[in-house]
């Protein structure tokens, strides 16, 4: 559909939640697909991981207590420490695995939809065999930008940490100290919301963009501003969701339901769930590039943006958009 330059700069929270819907609609059969070989696996390791790992951690506080009564240096205490041993380094390979699968298969679908609404967006054919040509190229370029987002999370913790212990050591419980420790922890959370939502922004103008890493997120922070209400409104609303699911699967699959063939139906009710959450999320945050290269008046050049995909598509040199150089008033084909 045409939205017009005005239109889609004015679009709030309800406006984007309606276009996104429009759009999957509207292209049902190539999301399907997109769902099915990126996202699904996604919503599969995402949830098998919470089975697992309560498995795993009850079988380690079951042996950690039968540890603590039994007596030390006996032959008994001796297996029980060696079993113990290897629960642990089975549940850190098990989140090492959970922590790689998730990057790659997070990255893939992102890079997919991104690419997907892109070509929607130009007016061009968009077909699932493409989709798989460009994705591997795509993604490189997105794991430059993860591993940039990772190091600045670093170094944002580190900070934080050296901050609350200088504050315990120097403050220690005085009530005033505690009120202000209290602001300082609400501030952090913001600070982590915020750079959350310019992870997510800039990996679609890693996408769109010749921009990634450092310069992809200098990027993304210059087009959040003046939408950067709705974009975290968004953002916490999707987080909500993501708990609801884990929960309710955490609570239902795992600690209750003892029929099999209902904790079956209930498993996947909450992939598809999550399957579905997972990729209006990722059409959230493409529409919400666009609101922004709107709002700042950089409507992208339909016929540039098309070379660029193109470029991704067909084998070419790559052609990298230039933000602002490359953008004329008009109209935005969603």
């Amino acid at each position: 559909m045409l939205v017009g330059r005005e239109e889609m700069k004015s679009l709030g929270v309800f406006g984007i939640f309606i276009e996104a819907h429009k759009i999957i609609s509207s292209s049902r059969k190539i999301f399907n697909l997109i769902n099915l070989f990126f996202i699904l696996p996604l919503s599969v390791i995402f949830l098998a991981d919470i089975e697992v790992s309560d498995y795993l951690l009850a079988k380690i506080i079951n042996n950690k207590n039968n540890l603590v009564e039994t007596r030390i240096h006996t032959p008994k205490y001796n297996k029980i420490a060696h079993l113990l041993l290897s629960e642990y380094a089975a549940f850190l390979l098990l989140k090492a695995a959970y922590f790689l699968l998730t990057l790659v298969f997070s990255l893939l679908s992102t890079s997919a939809v991104v690419y997907t609404i892109a070509r929607i967006h130009t007016g061009q054919e968009v077909t699932f065999s493409k989709v798989l040509r460009v994705v591997p190229k795509v993604w490189k370029r997105l794991i430059l930008t993860f591993f940039t987002v990772i190091s600045v999370f670093v170094a944002y913790n580190i900070s934080a940490a050296l901050l609350l212990i200088s504050w315990i050591a120097f403050m220690g419980t005085w009530n005033i100290g505690s009120l202000i420790f209290f602001f300082l922890i609400v501030f952090y959370v913001a600070g982590l919301v915020y750079m959350s939502i310019v992870w997510q922004l800039a990996n679609t103008v890693s996408v769109l963009e010749d921009s990634y890493g450092f310069e992809a997120m200098k990027r993304s922070r210059q087009l959040l501003k003046g939408k950067v209400r709705v974009t975290v409104f968004i953002f916490l609303v999707l987080v909500f969701f993501h708990i609801v699911v884990r929960g309710a699967f955490q609570w239902l699959m795992v600690h209750g339901l003892p029929d099999m063939v209902s904790r079956v139906a209930y498993a996947i009710f909450c992939l598809c769930l999550h399957a579905t959450l997972v990729l209006y999320g990722h059409v959230f945050h493409t529409i919400i590039y666009l609101v922004c290269k709107s709002y700042h008046n950089e409507n992208v050049d339909n016929l540039a943006l098309s070379g660029h995909l193109e470029a991704y598509s067909d084998h070419q040199e790559y052609v990298p958009l230039k933000g602002q150089e490359d953008v004329e008033p008009g109209k935005l084909m969603v």
